[in-house]
């Protein structure tokens, strides 16, 4: 197996992409750390669709900004960043299953919505931040999945996919060159 290197160009871009998510998750922390995590930032998980690096700015940046931001940072820091890892790993795989198509997008864009869903929305349940449901137990973790879930919908789907499309449409050269592997 051979190995590559991260040139310093690339490692520029890991840190950019990373401080641009904590950046945008600070701004918008209001409603990135309610039970709908309105996350805004979450629209950049589609730069690892074009670049397999990005997934380390984008996991680093999740990191960062529940370190920084987060009511809760050590359940944050662990349980979603690990959901931001996984699904900006599988949108990385999308990608190279739909060779970097327009459909593959939609695709993509299902993960992060499935994995914060159970993850995130598991973590606010079992760590006491969801709504308490009269019909027990069960109903009130899947409550709590399903509003990260919404909340994910909204931004990656709703929002995201159309700003993706646009930006490939008008702006693959310049998206091509600073995203390059």
């Amino acid at each position: 197996m051979m190995k590559t290197k991260i040139t310093t160009k690339q490692l520029v871009q890991i840190a950019l992409v990373a401080a641009i998510y904590a950046a945008l998750t600070g701004l918008f922390m209001t409603i990135s750390f309610t039970p709908l995590q309105l996350r805004l930032s979450e629209i950049m998980v589609f730069l690892a669709y074009f670049n397999p690096l990005a997934t380390i700015g984008l996991a680093l940046g999740c990191f960062l900004a529940n370190l920084l931001f987060s009511p809760t940072p050590v359940l944050d820091c662990i349980f979603g960043t690990l959901a931001t890892l996984i699904s900006v790993g599988a949108i990385s795989y999308t990608a190279k299953i739909f060779k970097g198509s327009k459909k593959g997008i939609w695709v993509a864009s299902i993960w992060p919505v499935v994995f914060n869903a159970i993850i995130v929305g598991a973590m606010l349940y079992f760590a006491g931040f969801s709504l308490p449901s009269e019909h027990g137990a069960v109903v009130a973790l899947i409550s709590s999945m399903a509003s990260v879930g919404l909340g994910e919908l909204i931004v990656v789907m709703v929002m995201g996919i159309p700003v993706t499309l646009l930006v490939m449409n008008k702006y693959k050269k310049a998206i091509s060159q600073f995203l390059q592997a």
